[in-house]
Protein backbone atom coordinates (compact mmCIF):
# COMPACT_ATOMS: atom_id res chain seq x y z
CA UNK A 1 0.00 0.00 0.00
CA UNK A 2 1.30 3.46 -0.91
CA UNK A 3 2.23 5.93 1.79
CA UNK A 4 0.23 9.16 1.70
CA UNK A 5 2.47 12.09 2.67
CA UNK A 6 1.28 15.67 3.14
CA UNK A 7 3.98 18.27 2.46
CA UNK A 8 3.83 21.84 3.84
CA UNK A 9 6.36 24.47 2.75
CA UNK A 10 5.75 28.09 3.87
CA UNK A 11 7.65 30.78 1.97
CA UNK A 12 7.82 34.56 2.15
CA UNK A 13 4.65 35.29 0.15
CA UNK A 14 3.03 31.91 -0.26
CA UNK A 15 2.61 28.44 1.21
CA UNK A 16 3.17 25.44 -1.01
CA UNK A 17 1.18 22.33 -0.19
CA UNK A 18 1.45 18.92 -1.84
CA UNK A 19 0.18 15.40 -1.38
CA UNK A 20 2.36 12.47 -2.43
CA UNK A 21 1.54 8.80 -2.79
CA UNK A 22 5.02 7.37 -2.34
CA UNK A 23 7.20 9.22 -4.90
CA UNK A 24 4.23 10.32 -7.00
CA UNK A 25 2.62 13.76 -6.50
CA UNK A 26 -1.17 13.64 -6.29
CA UNK A 27 -1.40 17.46 -6.34
CA UNK A 28 0.68 20.51 -5.58
CA UNK A 29 -0.79 23.94 -4.87
CA UNK A 30 0.87 27.28 -4.23
CA UNK A 31 -1.32 29.30 -1.86
CA UNK A 32 -0.34 32.90 -2.53
CA UNK A 33 -0.89 35.36 0.31
CA UNK A 34 -1.82 38.99 -0.22
CA UNK A 35 1.10 41.13 1.08
CA UNK A 36 -1.40 43.41 2.82
CA UNK A 37 -2.75 40.41 4.75
CA UNK A 38 0.73 39.42 5.92
CA UNK A 39 1.58 42.97 6.95
CA UNK A 40 -1.11 42.72 9.63
CA UNK A 41 1.16 40.36 11.58
CA UNK A 42 3.97 41.92 13.61
CA UNK A 43 6.09 38.75 13.48
CA UNK A 44 6.28 35.77 11.16
CA UNK A 45 5.32 33.47 14.03
CA UNK A 46 2.03 35.40 14.30
CA UNK A 47 1.05 34.16 10.83
CA UNK A 48 0.68 30.60 12.09
CA UNK A 49 -3.11 30.36 12.43
CA UNK A 50 -3.69 32.32 9.21
CA UNK A 51 -1.53 29.96 7.17
CA UNK A 52 -2.80 26.83 8.93
CA UNK A 53 -6.41 27.73 8.14
CA UNK A 54 -5.58 28.26 4.45
CA UNK A 55 -4.02 24.79 4.32
CA UNK A 56 -7.00 23.17 6.04
CA UNK A 57 -9.36 24.90 3.57
CA UNK A 58 -7.30 23.54 0.66
CA UNK A 59 -7.37 19.98 2.02
CA UNK A 60 -11.14 20.20 2.44
CA UNK A 61 -11.54 21.47 -1.13
CA UNK A 62 -9.44 18.52 -2.34
CA UNK A 63 -11.48 16.06 -0.22
CA UNK A 64 -8.33 14.91 1.60
CA UNK A 65 -9.37 13.03 4.73
CA UNK A 66 -6.86 13.60 7.51
CA UNK A 67 -7.20 9.99 8.65
CA UNK A 68 -5.94 8.87 5.21
CA UNK A 69 -2.50 10.41 5.77
CA UNK A 70 0.55 8.29 6.61
CA UNK A 71 2.72 11.23 7.68
CA UNK A 72 3.01 15.02 7.51
CA UNK A 73 6.25 16.85 6.74
CA UNK A 74 7.00 20.55 7.14
CA UNK A 75 9.87 22.56 5.72
CA UNK A 76 12.69 22.80 8.25
CA UNK A 77 13.62 26.35 9.22
CA UNK A 78 16.79 28.04 10.46
CA UNK A 79 16.82 26.00 13.67
CA UNK A 80 19.91 25.47 15.80
CA UNK A 81 22.76 23.65 13.99
CA UNK A 82 21.81 20.07 13.06
CA UNK A 83 23.28 17.23 11.02
CA UNK A 84 21.50 16.25 7.83
CA UNK A 85 18.61 13.81 7.83
CA UNK A 86 14.89 13.37 8.52
CA UNK A 87 13.78 14.44 11.99
CA UNK A 88 10.69 13.85 14.08
CA UNK A 89 8.90 17.03 15.06
CA UNK A 90 8.48 16.90 18.84
CA UNK A 91 7.45 19.16 21.71
CA UNK A 92 11.01 20.43 22.20
CA UNK A 93 11.21 21.73 18.64
CA UNK A 94 7.82 23.44 18.89
CA UNK A 95 8.88 24.99 22.21
CA UNK A 96 12.09 26.30 20.66
CA UNK A 97 10.21 27.86 17.75
CA UNK A 98 7.66 29.54 20.00
CA UNK A 99 10.36 30.81 22.38
CA UNK A 100 12.61 32.17 19.62
CA UNK A 101 15.39 29.62 19.99
CA UNK A 102 16.47 29.64 16.34
CA UNK A 103 19.13 31.36 14.23
CA UNK A 104 16.96 33.72 12.18
CA UNK A 105 13.30 34.41 11.51
CA UNK A 106 11.87 32.83 8.36
CA UNK A 107 8.40 31.58 7.32
CA UNK A 108 9.79 28.04 7.05
CA UNK A 109 9.66 27.92 10.86
CA UNK A 110 5.88 27.69 10.51
CA UNK A 111 6.17 24.47 8.50
CA UNK A 112 7.02 22.40 11.56
CA UNK A 113 4.21 23.96 13.60
CA UNK A 114 1.54 23.32 10.96
CA UNK A 115 2.84 19.80 10.28
CA UNK A 116 2.70 18.96 14.00
CA UNK A 117 -0.90 20.12 14.39
CA UNK A 118 -2.22 18.35 11.28
CA UNK A 119 -0.32 15.17 12.18
CA UNK A 120 -1.86 15.29 15.64
CA UNK A 121 -5.34 15.46 14.12
CA UNK A 122 -4.42 12.59 11.78
CA UNK A 123 -2.85 10.44 14.53
CA UNK A 124 0.39 10.11 12.53
CA UNK A 125 3.94 11.42 12.97
CA UNK A 126 5.25 14.76 11.75
CA UNK A 127 8.73 15.32 10.32
CA UNK A 128 11.11 17.89 8.88
CA UNK A 129 13.98 17.15 6.50
CA UNK A 130 17.42 18.75 5.97
CA UNK A 131 16.67 22.21 7.37
CA UNK A 132 18.58 25.29 6.27
CA UNK A 133 20.59 24.96 9.49
CA UNK A 134 22.26 21.68 8.47
CA UNK A 135 25.77 22.05 9.88
CA UNK A 136 28.46 19.57 8.85
CA UNK A 137 31.22 22.17 8.47
CA UNK A 138 34.72 21.16 9.26
CA UNK A 139 36.36 23.52 11.70
CA UNK A 140 38.44 25.38 9.11
CA UNK A 141 35.19 26.61 7.54
CA UNK A 142 34.01 28.36 10.70
CA UNK A 143 36.68 31.08 10.80
CA UNK A 144 35.57 34.46 9.49
CA UNK A 145 38.66 36.59 10.03
CA UNK A 146 37.33 38.30 13.14
CA UNK A 147 37.36 36.49 16.48
CA UNK A 148 33.95 37.80 17.53
CA UNK A 149 32.23 36.46 14.39
CA UNK A 150 31.93 32.78 13.44
CA UNK A 151 30.69 31.71 10.00
CA UNK A 152 27.26 30.08 10.16
CA UNK A 153 26.16 27.01 8.23
CA UNK A 154 22.91 28.25 6.67
CA UNK A 155 22.17 27.05 3.15
CA UNK A 156 19.63 25.56 0.74
CA UNK A 157 20.51 22.17 2.22
CA UNK A 158 17.21 20.46 1.37
CA UNK A 159 17.38 20.78 -2.41
CA UNK A 160 21.17 20.67 -2.53
CA UNK A 161 21.36 17.29 -0.81
CA UNK A 162 18.57 15.82 -2.93
CA UNK A 163 20.28 16.67 -6.22
CA UNK A 164 23.58 15.41 -4.80
CA UNK A 165 22.01 12.03 -4.13
CA UNK A 166 20.38 11.97 -7.57
CA UNK A 167 23.72 12.71 -9.20
CA UNK A 168 25.52 10.02 -7.21
CA UNK A 169 22.92 7.53 -8.44
CA UNK A 170 23.49 8.61 -12.06
CA UNK A 171 27.23 8.14 -11.57
CA UNK A 172 26.61 4.69 -10.06
CA UNK A 173 28.52 5.69 -6.92
CA UNK A 174 27.44 5.81 -3.29
CA UNK A 175 26.76 9.41 -2.29
CA UNK A 176 29.10 8.85 0.65
CA UNK A 177 31.98 8.28 -1.80
CA UNK A 178 31.36 11.39 -3.93
CA UNK A 179 32.79 14.91 -4.09
CA UNK A 180 30.48 17.55 -5.57
CA UNK A 181 30.26 21.30 -5.99
CA UNK A 182 26.59 22.25 -5.99
CA UNK A 183 25.27 25.66 -7.06
CA UNK A 184 21.72 26.51 -5.96
CA UNK A 185 20.50 29.53 -7.93
CA UNK A 186 17.44 31.10 -6.34
CA UNK A 187 16.41 34.33 -4.60
CA UNK A 188 19.47 33.54 -2.52
CA UNK A 189 22.45 31.59 -3.83
CA UNK A 190 24.26 28.67 -2.17
CA UNK A 191 27.54 27.26 -3.42
CA UNK A 192 28.38 24.10 -1.45
CA UNK A 193 31.17 21.55 -1.27
CA UNK A 194 30.01 17.99 -0.55
CA UNK A 195 32.71 15.56 0.48
CA UNK A 196 31.93 11.90 1.22
CA UNK A 197 28.28 12.54 2.08
CA UNK A 198 28.78 15.74 4.09
CA UNK A 199 28.43 19.42 3.29
CA UNK A 200 31.79 20.45 4.70
CA UNK A 201 31.58 24.09 3.59
CA UNK A 202 29.14 26.38 1.82
CA UNK A 203 28.35 29.99 1.20
CA UNK A 204 25.67 31.54 3.39
CA UNK A 205 23.00 33.05 1.13
CA UNK A 206 22.25 35.76 3.71
CA UNK A 207 25.77 36.73 4.73
CA UNK A 208 28.46 35.98 2.15
CA UNK A 209 29.12 34.54 -1.28
CA UNK A 210 27.99 36.07 -4.61
CA UNK A 211 25.21 38.60 -4.93
CA UNK A 212 21.84 37.20 -5.99
CA UNK A 213 18.44 38.51 -7.12
CA UNK A 214 17.67 40.03 -3.69
CA UNK A 215 20.82 39.68 -1.56
CA UNK A 216 24.11 41.50 -1.57
CA UNK A 217 26.39 38.59 -0.73
CA UNK A 218 29.83 39.53 0.62
CA UNK A 219 30.57 43.26 0.65
CA UNK A 220 33.67 45.45 1.15
CA UNK A 221 33.83 45.78 4.93
CA UNK A 222 34.84 49.43 5.45
CA UNK A 223 32.18 50.91 3.14
CA UNK A 224 29.63 48.60 4.79
CA UNK A 225 30.65 49.86 8.23
CA UNK A 226 30.22 53.45 7.03
CA UNK A 227 26.78 52.62 5.66
CA UNK A 228 25.75 51.11 8.99
CA UNK A 229 26.74 54.29 10.85
CA UNK A 230 25.20 56.66 8.31
CA UNK A 231 22.62 59.04 9.74
CA UNK A 232 19.30 57.41 10.57
CA UNK A 233 20.21 53.80 9.79
CA UNK A 234 18.90 51.21 12.22
CA UNK A 235 19.83 47.50 12.38
CA UNK A 236 16.56 46.41 10.72
CA UNK A 237 17.10 48.96 7.92
CA UNK A 238 20.54 47.56 7.11
CA UNK A 239 19.38 43.95 7.38
CA UNK A 240 16.55 44.66 4.94
CA UNK A 241 18.93 46.38 2.52
CA UNK A 242 21.34 43.43 2.61
CA UNK A 243 18.84 40.55 2.41
CA UNK A 244 15.77 41.96 0.66
CA UNK A 245 16.91 44.97 -1.37
CA UNK A 246 20.36 43.95 -2.61
CA UNK A 247 21.71 42.19 -5.68
CA UNK A 248 19.79 42.53 -8.93
CA UNK A 249 17.04 44.46 -7.15
CA UNK A 250 19.53 47.09 -5.98
CA UNK A 251 21.14 47.56 -9.38
CA UNK A 252 18.18 47.11 -11.73
CA UNK A 253 14.98 47.50 -9.68
CA UNK A 254 13.87 43.90 -10.34
CA UNK A 255 14.71 40.50 -8.86
CA UNK A 256 13.27 38.56 -11.82
CA UNK A 257 15.99 37.07 -14.01
CA UNK A 258 13.50 36.76 -16.88
CA UNK A 259 12.89 40.50 -16.82
CA UNK A 260 16.63 41.15 -16.80
CA UNK A 261 17.16 38.85 -19.79
CA UNK A 262 14.34 40.57 -21.66
CA UNK A 263 15.96 43.94 -21.01
CA UNK A 264 19.26 42.60 -22.30
CA UNK A 265 17.53 41.34 -25.45
CA UNK A 266 16.24 44.90 -26.00
CA UNK A 267 19.74 46.32 -25.76
CA UNK A 268 19.93 47.39 -22.09
CA UNK A 269 23.69 47.56 -21.47
CA UNK A 270 23.35 48.20 -17.72
CA UNK A 271 21.21 45.07 -17.32
CA UNK A 272 23.77 43.03 -19.27
CA UNK A 273 26.67 44.31 -17.15
CA UNK A 274 24.95 43.43 -13.86
CA UNK A 275 23.82 40.05 -15.22
CA UNK A 276 27.38 39.21 -16.27
CA UNK A 277 28.75 40.41 -12.92
CA UNK A 278 26.44 38.07 -11.00
CA UNK A 279 27.56 35.13 -13.13
CA UNK A 280 31.18 36.18 -12.62
CA UNK A 281 30.79 36.30 -8.84
CA UNK A 282 29.12 32.87 -8.77
CA UNK A 283 31.95 31.44 -10.90
CA UNK A 284 34.57 32.85 -8.52
CA UNK A 285 32.75 31.25 -5.60
CA UNK A 286 32.72 27.89 -7.41
CA UNK A 287 36.47 28.25 -7.86
CA UNK A 288 36.87 28.75 -4.13
CA UNK A 289 34.95 25.55 -3.39
CA UNK A 290 37.02 23.66 -5.95
CA UNK A 291 39.93 24.49 -3.65
CA UNK A 292 37.97 23.10 -0.68
CA UNK A 293 37.84 19.76 -2.52
CA UNK A 294 41.47 20.15 -3.71
CA UNK A 295 40.27 19.81 -7.28
CA UNK A 296 38.98 16.26 -6.77
CA UNK A 297 35.45 16.78 -8.12
CA UNK A 298 33.10 14.05 -9.33
CA UNK A 299 30.56 16.51 -10.75
CA UNK A 300 29.44 20.11 -10.90
CA UNK A 301 25.71 20.46 -10.21
CA UNK A 302 23.44 23.44 -10.91
CA UNK A 303 19.94 23.67 -9.47
CA UNK A 304 17.36 26.23 -8.32
CA UNK A 305 14.85 28.45 -10.09
CA UNK A 306 17.39 30.37 -12.19
CA UNK A 307 18.60 27.04 -13.60
CA UNK A 308 15.52 27.21 -15.86
CA UNK A 309 17.43 29.88 -17.82
CA UNK A 310 19.48 28.19 -20.54
CA UNK A 311 21.31 31.45 -21.15
CA UNK A 312 22.37 31.86 -17.52
CA UNK A 313 23.50 28.24 -17.16
CA UNK A 314 25.36 28.33 -20.47
CA UNK A 315 27.27 31.49 -19.54
CA UNK A 316 28.11 30.14 -16.10
CA UNK A 317 29.44 26.94 -17.67
CA UNK A 318 31.91 28.92 -19.78
CA UNK A 319 33.63 30.05 -16.58
CA UNK A 320 33.66 26.80 -14.59
CA UNK A 321 33.41 23.78 -16.94
CA UNK A 322 37.22 23.38 -16.97
CA UNK A 323 37.02 22.26 -13.34
CA UNK A 324 35.20 19.00 -14.11
CA UNK A 325 33.80 17.31 -17.26
CA UNK A 326 30.74 15.93 -15.44
CA UNK A 327 27.97 18.53 -15.37
CA UNK A 328 24.37 18.09 -14.20
CA UNK A 329 21.52 20.62 -14.23
CA UNK A 330 18.32 20.22 -12.21
CA UNK A 331 16.08 23.26 -12.87
CA UNK A 332 13.77 24.28 -10.04
CA UNK A 333 13.96 24.02 -6.29
CA UNK A 334 12.68 20.46 -5.82
CA UNK A 335 11.82 21.13 -2.19
CA UNK A 336 8.44 19.38 -2.15
CA UNK A 337 9.89 16.21 -3.66
CA UNK A 338 12.88 16.34 -1.31
CA UNK A 339 10.62 16.61 1.74
CA UNK A 340 8.42 13.72 0.60
CA UNK A 341 11.38 11.49 -0.25
CA UNK A 342 13.05 12.17 3.09
CA UNK A 343 9.98 10.94 4.95
CA UNK A 344 9.43 8.06 2.55
CA UNK A 345 12.90 6.69 3.33
CA UNK A 346 11.94 6.60 7.01
CA UNK A 347 8.51 5.04 6.42
CA UNK A 348 10.11 2.33 4.28
CA UNK A 349 12.75 1.60 6.91
CA UNK A 350 15.64 2.70 4.69
CA UNK A 351 16.87 5.13 7.36
CA UNK A 352 15.96 6.03 10.90
CA UNK A 353 14.32 9.30 11.88
CA UNK A 354 16.55 11.51 14.00
CA UNK A 355 15.59 13.16 17.27
CA UNK A 356 15.81 16.92 17.61
CA UNK A 357 17.93 17.82 20.64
Amino acid sequence: MAFSILVVNPGAGSTRVALFNDEDPVFEENLRHNPDELLKFAKIIDQYEFRRDKIIELLQSKNVALESLSAVVGRGGPFKPLTSGTYLIDDLLIHDIKSGNYQSEHPSLLGAMVAAEIAGKSNVKAYFVDPVSVDEFWELARFSGLKEIKRKALSHALNVRMVAKKTAKKLNKPYENCSFIIIHLGTGITVAAHLKGKQVDSSNANEDGPFSPQRTGALPTIPLAKLCFASGNQYDDIKKKLNREGGLLSYLGTDDIRVVEDRIARGDEDAEAVYNAMIYQIAKEVGAYAVVLKGDIDALIITGGIAHSDRFVSQLKTWISFLCPEFFVYPGEGEMEALALGVLRVLRGEEEAKTYQ
